[in-house]
């Protein structure tokens, strides 16, 4: 008999169900052994395309007990996913060696040798059964839930994806990067149903648990002044000092009675810089439940309204309870209430550990809550993104390897009326002036009024910073090399200067020196491979102290990125609208070209963040081909300017703009339009438009608002006191890529002169670095 796993909901709800037997469906199922049934009701499912959210809460483990259990179990976990992963790549290598079997019944033969979601999750049953002691720290659920992660990457492998790719042959990872224990989803079809990790307590049983003393003064103090104003004001209509007296003596005996009562709504009424909680330093997890109810059902964790927790449940070992810590300032409290506050809608925890060298044990643990709502957005950024949607503006954006330029205008631009253009506007034909007048004063008005342009770059300060923390993470590098050579003396090779030393000593017969510290290379064979491989070296604790040091440095660095991209992307869509389109560039050539430029600029990010925004604010972040558009190679007027990437600024004869030539084409993405908006290809160059922006707002105003970037953005720096990793080596380059063909178009072909300083090679191109 074989059990087959059906998915329940798209966020990991699944049930099981028998099915006839399959023919080596990976074992583990004993004859005569119940399953679960069918379900008897409609499965639960999310609604396609509800948002989720997670909030990340950190978990005590001071205790030492509490977190050699903790660290038992992610030992657990990795043993027994890490056996997973070698049955998966036996098994996918089997599959791949029966050609023939392969060719008559693929299906058959993956069934057959158990390479399926159910025959991995059977043997996860069966590693646990046949071990033993797994099973005093692994539930049952759990083991599924590995063998899921696992099969994810074998289904990639096996199964190409709507492109037509499928990934390489599933492999088995490292202890060190073994972070995530997956946990099971709350069952939303039957109460009290909630298997693996749960989150028990609640938000208002926490403020009463920790509520801070200042809290209470200053809730007390308010409630205070605000009733003796009003029982005065009533004392003075009764013209009774007296009852003022009484009447007062009463409201404060009731507030110290609500005191000790302050809820949710209290705090969140709280003004900023306030302290909302005051947990200790080291907290306890409460007690597990005991008793019974009046009805006779014993007390389980569905009951406890206390401190929030969470709870892991496991048939071989009382309940493993984690002591939930939150902010404390009231800043915070709004951000912990849209996501706690609201028990119905949690929906899903993971139990994660992240590198800290400073921590106890080298770990710091933290629990991962998925809830069935969209994230939080404070008032200001709700207001600020309701702005953004009523603005009518098109807007087009050109990313760069070392900046990203945007360029909007109106969405609805005034008819040019039939004729000859008039006084003081250039002829789109001939780009000639019919007045003599250059209209740059005119044009300034104009188009800094309702044409806007940013140039996004990265700032003097960003670029010291990077290089100081560069050579940071270079001397974190060294000194692991050292330290994994000083400990592994027998597997490298004395340097040259070293054996030279040698042979010196040994020719004036002096005794030989031990070398402690072999700085030639790694001992390998013929073939250049590695006699021992490096997972095997012995390694010290001042080297995992290195490593974790260096895993937390960039870990902050780069969620001070994401968060200078997520800031940067705000300001951008609140300039120039919600609607953008972008060229369809493929990434992954500026990495191999120029992967230090990239690195240091991160331009995906800042395009992800910036479509995220713009879905936020119900716009969208549009894709054009570069082939059918090649807006790099086209004036505003329709021309084709042929550049090559050495050359930056745009200088068209026909009508006389002269511009950097990314802001040039930021324009033009402006005036693209699309017959299917998700289909790249289809775009095309809306010259019509592009004519009315030159007719209404005329050459010498575009070319002072371009060349001016006149909606600046400058890119924020991180919080200080941040911690964060070096990013690779400064390359103070800009260079452009053709698209997401892989290969440069005939008029993009790099020029093999193209030195970095773009300013050495093109005295005329301007400095468009905002300075404000």
């Amino acid at each position: 008999m074989a059990v087959t796993r059906e998915n329940s909901g798209t966020a990991g709800v699944a049930d099981v169900r028998v099915s006839p037997d399959v023919e080596g469906g990976g074992g583990g199922a004993a004859a005569g052994r119940r399953f679960r049934g069918k379900n008897k009701k409609p499965a639960w499912r999310r609604a396609e395309g509800a948002p989720v959210s997670v909030v990340r809460l950190p978990v005590d483990v001071s205790d030492p007990a509490v977190r050699a259990r903790v660290e038992k179990l992610f030992c657990a976990a990795w043993s027994l996913k890490r056996a997973l992963q070698r049955d998966a790549r036996a098994r996918v290598e089997a599959y791949g060696a029966g050609s023939h079997r392969r060719a008559a019944d693929a299906k058959g033969w993956r069934s057959e040798l158990g390479l399926t979601r159910a025959g991995l999750e059977h043997a996860a049953y069966a590693h646990l059964e046949s071990s033993g002691h797994l099973t005093h720290h692994l539930s049952k659920a759990l083991g599924m839930h590995l063998a899921d992660e696992v099969w994810a990457g074998v289904d990639r492998h096996l199964f190409p994806d709507a492109a037509g790719k499928r990934a390489g042959r599933p492999q088995v990872g490292s202890w060190w990067g073994f972070t995530r224990i997956p946990g099971r989803a709350r069952s939303h079809s039957r109460e009290r149903k909630w298997e693996t990790f749960r989150l028990a307590g609640t938000l208002a049983g926490h403020l009463a648990a920790y509520g801070s003393p200042a809290m209470t003064t200053a809730m007390t103090t308010a409630m205070t002044t605000r009733t003796s104003a009003r029982t005065s004001a009533q004392a003075s209509a009764q013209a009774s000092a007296q009852a003022t007296v009484v009447a007062a003596a009463a409201s404060a005996a009731d507030l110290e009675g609500r005191a000790s009562e302050l809820t949710v709504a209290d705090a969140l009424a709280m003004g900023v810089g306030s302290a909302v909680l005051a947990q200790p330093r080291r907290l306890t997890a409460p007690a597990g439940p005991s008793g019974s109810a009046s009805s006779g059902r014993r007390i389980s964790w569905w009951e406890h309204t206390g401190p929030l927790s969470v709870v892991y449940t496991s048939a071989g070992a009382p309940d493993l309870v984690l002591a939930v810590r939150l902010p404390q300032g009231s800043g915070r409290w709004p951000y912990v209430a849209h996501f706690l506050n609201r028990p119905h809608l949690w929906h899903k925890i993971d139990l994660v550990r992240r590198r800290k060298a400073s921590a106890p044990g080298g770990w710091t643990y933290e629990a991962h809550l998925l809830i069935l709502d969209a994230g939080y957005a404070s008032p200001a950024t709700r207001a600020r993104r309701t702005r953004a949607a009523q603005l009518e503006r098109r807007a087009g954006a050109d990313g760069n390897v070392s900046n990203l330029a945007v360029v909007s205008a109106p969405a609805h631009l005034p008819t040019p009326p039939p004729g000859p253009p008039p006084p003081g506007r250039p002829d789109t034909a001939t780009g000639a002036d019919t007045s003599g007048d250059s209209g740059t004063d005119s044009g300034t008005r104009v188009g800094g009024e309702q044409v806007a342009a940013t140039l996004l770059t990265l700032t003097e300060q960003e670029t010291a910073r990077l290089a100081r923390e560069q050579r940071k993470a270079k001397g974190r590098a060294r000194a692991l090399e050292r330290s994994r050579r000083a400990t592994n003396p027998g597997r490298y090779h004395p340097s040259a200067r070293q054996e030279a030393r040698a042979k010196r000593r040994a020719g004036k017969g002096l005794p030989a020196r031990q070398v402690n510290l072999p700085k030639g290379p790694r001992i390998a064979t013929k073939a250049g491979v590695a006699k021992n491989a490096y997972r095997t070296d012995t390694l010290s604790r001042g080297y995992h102290q290195t490593r974790a040091r260096h895993a937390q440095a960039a870990r902050g660095f780069t969620e001070a990125r994401q968060d200078r991209a997520r800031r940067a992307a705000a300001q951008l869509i609140e300039t120039h609208g919600a609607n953008l389109v972008i060229e369809d560039c493929d990434l992954r050539t500026w990495t191999r070209l120029w992967g230090a430029a990239v690195a240091r600029f991160t331009p995906g990010m800042l395009t992800a963040a910036l479509a995220r925004e713009a879905t936020a604010c119900g716009g969208a972040l549009l894709r054009a081909a570069t082939t059918p558009t090649a807006m790099s190679q086209h004036c505003l007027c329709g021309s084709r300017v042929t550049k090559t990437l050495s050359v930056r600024v745009h200088h068209c004869d026909q009508c006389g703009l002269r511009a950097p030539r990314d802001l040039v084409s930021a324009a033009l993405a402006s005036c693209v339009t699309l017959t299917d908006p998700s289909d790249p290809a289809t775009a095309r160059v809306d010259y019509t438009r592009a004519a009315q922006l030159i007719e209404t707002y005329t050459i010498a105003g575009l070319q002072e608002v371009l060349s001016a970037s006149t909606a600046s953005c400058p890119p924020p720096a991180p919080p200080a006191g941040t911690d964060h990793a070096a990013a690779t080596t400064p390359v103070a380059s800009a260079r452009r890529s053709a698209g997401e063909y892989g290969t440069p178009t005939p008029d993009e072909t790099p020029d093999p002169g193209t030195t970095p300083d773009r300013r050495t090679r093109n005295p005329d191109y301007p400095d468009l670095r905002d300075s404000s």
